[in-house]
């Protein structure tokens, strides 16, 4: 089991920014690849960006490259999100989730962390 935990959401006028960070305990952190998703109200989950266990790899949606940063600290069991020049559309739910790289599937989520970006 591996337990995530985020934080670091809140409201910011657009433009701003904000990191998020997934906090994670429970079984080697290193061993996941770690991923962040969104949801905004009356969407489908979204993703957003992810990092590969050791954190050589990144891979970023289109509509956030340029602008947001994923990192990882492996000796802090922790993952980040650095979002700059936000946007209204940003607005969600973020989600933090541990898996493989290679296949995509993600087996633990965090509970989310809300961003608003206000306009």
């Amino acid at each position: 089991q591996v337990q995530l935990v985020e934080s670091g959401g809140g409201l910011v006028q657009a433009g701003g920014s904000l990191r998020l960070s997934c906090a994670a305990s429970g079984r080697t952190f290193s061993n996941y690849a770690i991923g962040w998703f969104r949801q905004a109200p009356g969407k489908e989950r979204e993703f957003v960006a992810r990092v590969s266990r050791i954190g050589i790899s990144t891979d970023y949606a289109d509509s956030v490259k340029g602008r947001f940063t994923i990192s990882r600290d492996n000796a802090k069991n922790t993952v980040y999100l650095q979002m700059k020049t936000l946007k209204p559309e940003d607005t969600a739910v973020y989600y933090c989730a541990a898996g493989s790289w290679v296949n995509g599937k993600y087996d633990y989520w965090g509970q989310g962390t809300q961003v608003t970006v206000s306009s």
